[in-house]
Parts: structure tokens; C-alpha cells; sequence
């Protein structure tokens, strides 16, 4: 089965192109919006716009919660707006070629921007990184990390801290204002040319959703671009890292570099000083975690919502590298001072203390004495461990305000604690309805029942999701793209295929080298599952090599098959998911298939949501002309329907469900197919290929039903009347 050729650009005037049903033109709009004008959006689209305003030439990354919306649209404004000023963009292959990108910086006067997704993506640009770390940048670059972490991430709970510290790169983590989020952005590049190093804006999940406003400047256009061309090339040797160079860097860096940064940190008021009025007590904190430590202030009774408190507050938008000495002038005179760094290992608090022990200041230094060792630093965090804090080291007025405040909130607490007797069921993430990938976890769930538990390495994507219930396949998740890679030791110990999961994502970003060349290389005996959607679906639906075009509408396509056949993939197969008997027999022929090598099976179906978009504007075009139109869906018969239930263990589809028992022979509910169903028909066919009941059926509705149509439902309905009375 092939799906047609994916082009965003051309959808509105062709409908079967496969395009996908996303605009970002109202964001684009507010792109272009000049000096004086007021911005109002959400945090992410205002430090796109601070892009814009501080003269960058060229902008790259990769797509990743919460920083998507960065790259989304700027590639819907690279016409109307990027193009005209100069400004190169692209949607970088990885995070490493995004960081790479920024090597245009290292010798000329070119301002870059890259952004991806949380640590995860920062290991895989690290390389890169040091690098240009080492070589050091002319032109200021800007690294713009959604720090994915705390109670809304979705990856590893570490955070980018310890690779800006490590590479000497200067890491900024604003505070949450939206004016100050943008003014950061623009002095980012500033700070980057000062101290010749790339920088690092640590953009929260928070953060980046916030929504405010703040008044634009005119965007800039780069001095040097695509349109007004550099004067020559440039090589100079003392920027390349191989010795002795790279001696000469890292004392560079130490020396120059990074009391550079600390100088302009200071100069231009990157950090800021909330004095208060009290003497002898205060708060350091990251710039990220001002919102919360203000908040638990405020409901403490200890300070207004607005920040207004008494106790002292120094905000440290740039977390990394800290200046001693405007740290050591907040210290002197205080007797006890609250660190408020979420996170774990506590580099920030470790720094203070050693200033505090080098400066023989007078001061005791506190943080994950009075806060959680690990994790993020909630409202809820931040108030008890602030309460108690001010109870043992403030004065015993605001001690006692403090202690009084958090009472009524721990009773809350224990009386629903106690009245939770049964606390609602977990309800795991899962497919979306429809999901073309649902289904061939369906075939391996029944190839498991035949042929007992197979060690599955699962990745990165909206594949994860097969590690929950129903299904639980995946054993392991090691990166974006390294599920194949991942299983080359385990297959053999377990005397069986190694058999890996990967979306098509997954498989351009890391899969095809790391994973697939070196499976063939190896001579490993694998099974590879390709679930080829044509898009990175999981960060919403960007294009991929083989999606069929670019972002911005280039048309352009990556075979994945000729790419394995290419490498000398030999055993390869296409399968239409939906079908779960014929995926259920290419499965069982890729695992039977000893002494072939690496065998791959790709699932070829589009990814539902996006072909929702398009069919939901079909439809509505379709009733809006009076045009007939059919509806399908699937529903389960009730007096036919067993009960067992096996149907939704081996689909886990969201719109199967199940319904109040009527049948009082029946032992339970029956199964019901709900109103969400897309007529995707996975559940009669897992109920075809593992042999269930027949209870499952499908109807169609006809909306604008034509004439003869009509009459002959006329003629059923009156049919079923007479046989129903008689």
C-alpha cells in the first residue's frame, strides 16, 4: 500500500496530496509586527519574535516538546518574512547537525539560533558543542533548550546544567515575565559576542506556555545573509580543535572567556536584586523558580502577589557562570540564606558554599536541607520548605505568620487523604484513536501468544506508548533512534531475533546509521519494525525526510525502503497495519527468517490525526455543498458480544469501551464501540485474527442522501416494520 506524496504548501488547492492540516498564519502575522505595537502570545512565539528583532541570520533545531512551536512556525514564515530579510532557515536532521549549524558563527560576524528538545537533545548535540565551545564563536549564538523537567516532562528528569558547566557555556534561566523573556533573548546574543562563547537559554515548560505581552521592536535584518553576501572566507587555524589549539582554548575559556561573561552579566543587570527589608535572612534562586518561590511567599502571608515581600531576593537569570562577587555582596551581613534550586546534583548550592568557605563570609547557607532533594520545585514544594525555614531562621513574628498559613493546608491534606478511600483508577497514556501503529502491537501481542515472551527494544516516539497497558512490549528505551542498536546483545543471549520498534522519526534521526547500517554491518540476526507515518508525530506532525516534502513546501522525498535496500538490506517487507492477519504472517516469516540477517517490516499508514484534519474539511465541504456523504463506523453486538473483553486487550483503541450490563444471564458488561470511533477497523480485525467472537459490525450512514438512496431506505425501513410485526 503506498500513501501519497505529503506537500503542506499545495493541500488548500489539492486535497489529495496528503498534506497536513495545520496553519500558522495568525502566529506568522503576529511575526511581523513592529516598533511599538503590542505582542500578545504565548512565551516560545515571543522569544521567536525576539529572534527576529536581534538580527539573527540563520535559524536551525530539531522539534520537541515545548519548543515545536519555535520551529513550526518559522518554517510557515520563511516566505513571507525570512526569505525577504535573509534569514536561512532549516529543520535540522538531529540535534548534533542543529548544534553544528552554529559553526557558521565560529569565524563570521553571522548571528545563529538552534533549539531542540530538553537533555535528551543536548546529549546528542554535545559533541558538537564542545567543539564549538572550544573554538569559541565572532558572531552570537544562542542555543534555546525546552528544559523539558519536573511533573509535565515526558523524558529523563536530568537537567542541561551540567553540560553547559562542563563545556564552559553560559545557561540563562528567565524568569517567568514576558518582557524579560524576550530583553534575555536579545542580550543572549550580546553576551555571546562579549564573552565568545555560545549560549544557552533554558526555556521551562512553563515558560514557554505562558501567555502576556510586551511591545515589539522593528525586526533586523543581519548585517551579512543569503541576501547580503560575506566579503570572504575565513580559516584561521588557531580556531581549529587539534592541539596545540585546544590547549590554548581551555585556558582561553577559563580565562577570558567565562570572566567576560561574568562581567557583562553584571553590567548589564542579567541577574536581578529584590533587596526587601529585613537584614539578616534572604533568598537565592534560579530565575525559573521565581513564580513559585513569590507564590509560596504570598500564600505564607509573607509577601504580595505582585513580589512585594521583606526578605531579600537575589534572581539569578544566569545560572551558569555565577559571579562570586555579586553573590558574596548579598551574603555579607545576613545570618541565614535559602538556596532555591530544584533538581539534583545541587550545583548551584554546592558553588555558594564553596564562595562562602573561600570569602570567609559570616553566613549559613541552606537549600536541600529545607527543599526535596529531587524533583521540581512546585508552589506546594517551595511553601513547606520556605515555611520552615522562616520558622527556624527568621524573626518569630514572620516565623510564626509562615508556620500559621501552611497549618490550614496540611489539614486540607490529611482530611482528603482520609476521605480517599478509593482513589480513582491510573488511567496510562495511549495511542490516539485510529493510530495506525496500534495495530501492529496488536500483531505482536498475538505473536507473543504463540510464541511466548519476546524481548521487544522499544524507542523513542509515539511507539512508547506499547510499553503500557494493554499491550506492555518494549523492554528497553535507550534513545531516539536506538532501539535496533540497543538489542544487538540480547538477541543472541535469549536465542532469539533481536526485534526493535522504531518510528520513521526515529529511524532518520539516529536509527538508520547507529541502528540499521550497524546491525548489517554486524551481520546481527534482527527483526526491524519501521512504523513509517510520515511525520515526527509524537512532537506534532513534522516532516520528515520521507514525508514527501518540507515543512515550507519544498517537494522532496527520502525512500526509507531504497535507503535499507541501499545498505544491502535484503529482506524487506511492506505491510497496511489495519490488516492485522496479513502484519501478524509477515511478523512470523521476519522471525522464522535464520541466517538472513537484518529483516525489516515497515507499517505504511499515515498518521490518523493528520489524516483526520484532512478528511474532517472534506466532510464539512461535502454537507456544506449538500453533497452526500458516508459515515462509517463500527459497534459491537450486544447479544452476540461474550464478555471476555479480550477484544480491548488486544486493541486498547480509547473509543472501545464498555457498556451497562442489560442481560442479567450475562456475568458483565458488554464491549460498545463510543461516538470517538474513526472506523479505523482495527478492532474486527484483532478479533478476526485471533479467532474471537463475531460480535463486531460495521454501519454506514448516509448524510444528503441522493433520490434513489432515499427510496430505497424508505423501502428497508417499512420492510423492517412489517417483519417486526409479524
Amino acid at each position: 500500500m503506498n500513501r501519497p506524496v505529503l506537500n503542506h504548501t499545495v493541500f488548500k488547492q489539492n486535497t489529495k496530496t496528503g498534506g497536513m492540516e495545520r496553519s500558522f498564519a495568525r502566529e506568522v502575522e503576529k511575526l511581523k509586527k513592529g516598533k511599538g505595537e503590542v505582542f500578545e502570545g504565548e512565551g516560545i512565539l515571543a522569544i521567536t519574535k525576539a529572534l527576529l528583532q536581534a538580527g539573527v541570520a540563520y535559524v536551525g533545531g530539531y522539534p520537541g516538546a515545548p519548543v515545536s512551536h519555535l520551529m513550526d512556525v518559522l518554517a510557515e514564515a520563511r516566505g513571507p518574512i525570512l526569505e525577504p530579510m535573509g534569514i536561512s532557515f532549516e529543520q535540522s536532521a538531529s540535534e548534533a547537525g542543529a548544534a553544528a549549524l552554529l559553526g557558521a558563527s565560529i569565524h563570521y560576524p553571522l548571528r545563529g539560533a538552534v533549539t531542540w528538545k530538553s537533555i535528551v537533545g543536548t546529549n546528542v548535540a554535545s559533541d558538537a558543542l564542545s567543539n564549538l565551545a572550544s573554538a569559541g564563536v565572532t558572531g552570537g549564538a544562542v542555543i534555546i533548550v525546552g528544559e523539558d523537567y519536573g511533573e509535565g516532562a515526558s523524558v529523563i528528569q536530568e537537567r542541561t546544567h551540567a553540560t553547559a558547566m562542563k563545556s564552559s557555556l553560559p545557561l540563562l534561566d528567565p524568569r517567568y515575565d514576558m518582557e524579560r523573556l524576550v530583553a534575555l533573548t536579545e542580550q543572549a546574543f550580546e553576551l555571546s559576542e562579549a564573552a565568545h562563547l555560545p549560549v544557552i537559554i533554558s526555556l521551562r515548560i512553563r515558560a514557554a506556555h505562558m501567555t502576556g505581552s510586551f511591545v515589539s521592536k522593528d525586526n533586523v535584518a543581519p548585517a551579512f545573509s543569503a541576501k547580503d553576501k560575506l566579503p570572504k572566507a575565513i580559516q584561521d587555524y588557531d580556531r581549529i580543535v587539534l592541539p596545540p589549539s585546544i590547549y590554548a582554548h581551555e585556558r582561553d575559556k577559563v580565562e577570558i572567556r567565562l570572566p567576560a561573561a561574568q562581567k557583562f552579566i553584571v553590567e548589564h543587570d542579567i541577574n536581578e536584586h529584590f533587596p526587601g527589608t529585613l537584614q539578616d535572612i534572604g533568598i537565592i534562586m534560579q530565575g525559573g523558580s521565581y513564580g513559585a518561590v513569590v507564590r509560596a511567599l504570598n500564600l505564607l502571608e509573607v509577601g504580595d502577589v505582585f513580589g512585594n515581600t521583606p526578605l531579600p531576593l537575589l534572581v539569578l537569570n544566569a545560572i551558569h557562570p555565577l559571579v562570586p562577587g555579586q553573590i558574596g555582596d548579598f551574603l555579607i551581613g545576613k545570618k541565614s540564606v535559602l538556596i532555591v534550586e530544584e533538581g539534583n546534583p545541587a550545583f548551584i548550592e554546592t558553588q555558594i558554599r564553596a564562595m562562602v568557605q573561600t570569602g570567609k563570609i559570616a553566613c549559613d547557607i541552606y537549600g536541600k536541607d529545607y527543599l526535596t532533594v529531587a524533583g521540581e520545585y512546585t508552589v506546594d514544594v517551595v511553601r513547606t520548605g520556605l515555611a520552615t525555614f522562616l520558622k527556624d531562621k527568621a524573626s518569630a513574628s514572620i516565623g510564626m505568620t509562615a508556620i500559621k498559613a501552611l497549618q490550614p493546608v496540611e489539614e486540607i491534606r490529611q482530611r482528603a487523604a482520609k476521605e480517599l478511600v478509593n482513589p480513582p483508577p491510573a488511567r496510562p497514556p495511549g495511542f490516539c484513536t485510529g493510530c495506525p501503529e496500534r495495530p501492529i502491537f496488536t500483531a505482536l501481542e498475538l505473536l507473543q501468544r504463540e510464541r511466548g515472551k519476546i524481548h521487544v527494544s522499544s524507542d523513542i516516539g509515539c511507539n512508547t506508548f506499547a510499553t503500557l497497558p494493554p499491550f506492555n512490549i518494549g523492554s528497553t528505551v535507550l534513545g531516539y533512534g536506538m532501539s535496533l542498536a540497543s538489542g544487538g546483545a540480547v538477541g543472541p543471549a535469549l536465542d532469539q531475533p533481536g526485534v526493535a520498534v522504531m518510528g520513521d522519526g526515529g529511524f532518520w534521526h539516529n536509527g538508520l546509521t547507529t541502528g540499521a547500517i550497524n546491525a548489517q554491518w554486524n551481520g546481527h540476526e534482527s527483526v526491524l519494525v519501521v512504523l513509517e507515518n510520515g511525520y515526527a508525530s509524537a512532537t506534532g506532525q513534522q516532516h520528515v525526510p520521507s514525508s514527501g516534502s518540507t515543512a515550507w513546501g519544498r517537494a522532496v522525498k527520502v525512500s526509507i525502503e531504497k535507503t535499507l535496500r541501499a545498505i544491502g538490506v535484503k529482506w524487506l517487507k511492506r505491510v497496511n497495519s489495519y490488516d492485522v492477519a496479513a502484519s501478524l504472517k509477515t511478523l512470523r516469516r521476519a522471525f522464522d527468517a535464520k541466517g538472513e540477517g537484518l529483516r525489516v517490516v515497515v507499517s505504511d499508514n499515515e498518521c490518523r490525526l493528520a489524516l483526520q484534519r484532512r478528511e474532517k474539511r472534506k466532510r464539512a465541504a461535502l454537507l456544506a455543498a449538500g453533497k452526500p456523504l458516508v459515515v462509517e463506523r463500527f459497534g459491537v453486538d450486544e447479544e452476540v458480544c461474550s464478555g471476555d473483553h479480550a477484544c480491548m486487550r488486544l486493541s486498547g483503541c480509547p473509543s472501545l469501551t464498555l457498556r451497562t450490563r442489560f442481560n442479567p444471564l450475562k456475568d458483565g458488561p458488554s464491549a460498545m464501540v463510543d461516538e470517538n470511533c474513526v472506523s479505523c477497523g482495527l478492532c474486527g480485525e484483532a478479533a478476526h485474527a485471533a479467532a474471537l467472537c463475531p460480535s463486531f459490525y460495521q454501519a454506514r450512514a448516509i448524510k444528503n442522501a441522493e433520490g434513489f438512496r432515499r427510496l430505497w431506505s424508505g423501502i428497508g425501513l417499512r420492510l423492517c416494520k412489517i417483519l417486526g410485526a409479524s
